[in-house]
């Protein structure tokens, strides 16, 4: 079980004037969705050069005053996080693996010329709203409190250098499951675009990297696909990830494989949590470069037999079937789920939410 010491930054708590009534909340917690319900407040923290880390504090959600100006607006120095709060087995509330979560917050801010922020504070601020808003948990399958701690410029100039002004917050949501097609696995279309090159942003969790993959993921929506698998910027034959998850492969003599991290893709803490797991399952785990092409040959010889994405949102999701705007489908084993995808999922999931022992001290309990 994960400690934390008692952060650097004392919290404000300031009194909220209207809260969503009870029976309101209940009511759009029976079908929260996932990202469009959130809950009554807000961390807010304060960076001016020369003063450091300042006004914390916890208080009602309300949109943030910014001058037209202001940094993030002209020159996206904009960087975020995503993690889950869960409720475990005795009623309370925890984290899994926030450390990590502040650990890559702050390698993205180092990327994008903003400050870091101590870690100590990050989870301290993830840790406070979720004692405030804990009555937003909502009790549907796969439920949890998605919580998004991000950080933007704010200081008002229009000329290109790095901020001298930033704040940062976290909010919250309320989520179910991330996918809704109801499908035992999902589909993949092949992208044309690409979403990162060596020597950019592709393994920092920014804005940009996102808006970049919106037209790539509209166009597999629009062909009946779930998901856009992104290949390399050079040679465009290596698999990278999907618009917002890691990719894993899984083959008959018990290997799986991920790509490497080479700086175009994002270190996914599932990611990194997962490998661990199949590690301890005494499988073994290759961080390996590997081309579409031979996935489309490994899948047609059986030696690959299953594959799936992960990520904080939709946490481990199996890959049925992928579609290249040149080569046509192709399917992955039976285009079902896989048994090991499956067990890895359910471990996963039962350590998050308290179910099953905690061997890595990934999970950080509330109170």
């Amino acid at each position: 079980m994960a400690t934390l010491a008692q952060p650097s930054l004392a919290f404000t708590h300031l009194p909220h004037p209207s809260p969503v009534p009870v029976d309101v909340r209940k009511a759009a917690l029976a079908d929260p969705g996932f990202g469009k319900l959130f809950t009554d407040h807000m961390v807010s923290i304060d960076w001016t050069e020369g003063e450091g880390w300042h006004s914390a504090a916890v208080g009602p959600l309300q949109a943030i005053p910014l001058h037209p100006a202001a940094a993030v607006l002209h020159y996206a120095q904009e960087i975020f996080e995503g993690l889950k709060a869960y409720r475990l087995e005795d009623g309370s509330m925890a984290l899994f693996r926030p450390e990590a979560n502040a650990a890559r917050f702050n390698e993205s801010a180092k990327r994008l010329a903003m400050p870091e922020l101590p870690e100590d504070i990050f989870v301290q601020a993830c840790r406070e709203l979720v004692a405030v808003d804990k009555d937003w948990f909502p009790a549907v399958d796969g439920g949890s409190i998605y919580l998004r701690p991000f950080m933007i410029a704010t200081e008002p100039f229009l000329g290109v250098r790095p901020a001298k002004q930033y704040k940062f917050m976290v909010i919250a949501s309320p989520a179910g499951n991330y996918f809704k097609s109801g499908a035992p696995a999902v589909s993949l279309w092949v992208s044309q675009y690409t979403r990162a090159a060596p020597g950019g942003t592709g393994a920092a969790k920014c804005g940009g990297n996102y808006a970049a993959s919106l037209v790539p993921t509209a166009e597999a929506f629009a062909r009946g696909h779930d998901q856009v698998l992104f290949l390399d910027a050079a040679e465009h034959k290596w698999v990278e990830e999907l618009g917002g998850m890691n990719l894993y492969f899984v083959f008959d003599d018990g290997t799986m494989v991920t790509p490497p991290l080479l700086g175009t893709i994002l270190p996914g803490i599932t990611r990194d949590s997962l490998m661990a797991l199949a590690r301890d399952e005494g499988l073994t785990v290759k961080e390996e470069r590997y081309s579409i092409d031979q996935w489309r040959a490994d899948a047609a010889s059986g030696r690959l037999v299953e594959v799936f994405a992960c990520g904080t949102a939709a946490v481990v999701t199996p890959v049925g079937r992928v579609t290249d705007p040149v080569d046509g489908e192709f399917v992955i084993g039976s285009g079902g789920p896989g048994q090991l995808t499956g067990k890895l999922k359910d471990r996963l999931v039962s350590i998050q939410r308290g179910q099953a022992p905690d061997p890595h001290g990934w999970v950080m309990r509330l109170g």
